[in-house]
């Protein structure tokens, strides 16, 4: 039987790594195909998803614009687009670290068919349209304080904050980051899924 204490050094341990990735900790991601759903693999926090016909799609994302109230916008909006998503708030230390690197990335790699799109959660909007404008984001987010709009990813950790998923251009998911990033984290990864060949993407296209 493993002594209390050394069983209790090896528990604060586990959660001290977690805790360094973000504000907050949850489980990560697995999917296989079909609709996207999060199942733990075991504490990773980098999770990549090839080839690309086991990836699950993310269908029904949708929710009201940060700075347009009133505006809907929708993930489907993006179809044909690689999209990284970013859920963040203005509270979060991290967040604030990885905007600069988020916006770097952004401006590289726009000319290739990435977006970006924000989804700001538990979070006032006029905090929120501030960090916006302090930090210079030119991408959009959508205001959620609740994260409804996450309910499209089923099972997803709504308490890691920050968190960054890469989306390929039929909207199926090829990457997760439930950390914070810098730009030499992530341009690699966008920069691979903007150059998948066309006869990997549509592998699975819906009829």
């Amino acid at each position: 039987m493993v002594p209390r204490r050394r069983l209790l050094i090896a528990v604060y341990a586990t959660v001290a790594v977690l805790i360094a990735g973000g504000c907050s900790t949850g489980t990560d991601a697995v999917v296989s195909g079909g609709s996207f759903e999060f199942i733990s693999p075991g504490g990773q926090t980098r999770i990549f998803y090839d080839p690309p016909e086991q990836r699950g799609t993310i269908t029904g994302m949708s929710g009201e614009s940060l700075t347009e109230p009133g505006r809907q916008i929708a993930l489907q909006d993006y179809t044909g687009k690689v999209v990284v998503l970013n859920i963040w708030g203005s509270w979060c230390g991290p967040c604030r670290a990885e905007t600069a690197a988020l916006e770097a990335v952004q401006q590289e790699t726009k000319a290739t068919g990435v977006e970006f799109l924000g989804i700001n959660v538990r979070d006032q909007r006029d905090a929120a349209a501030d960090f916006v404008h302090n930090f210079k984001v030119s991408y959009p987010s959508l205001f959620d304080p609740a994260g409804r709009s996450l309910m499209a990813l089923t099972g997803f950790p709504r308490s890691v904050v920050p968190s960054t998923i890469v989306i390929d251009r039929r909207q199926r998911v090829a990457a997760v980051f439930l950390t914070a990033l810098g730009r030499d984290d992530l341009l690699p990864v966008v920069q691979r899924v903007a150059a998948e060949p066309d006869q990997a993407l549509s592998s699975r296209a819906t009829p």
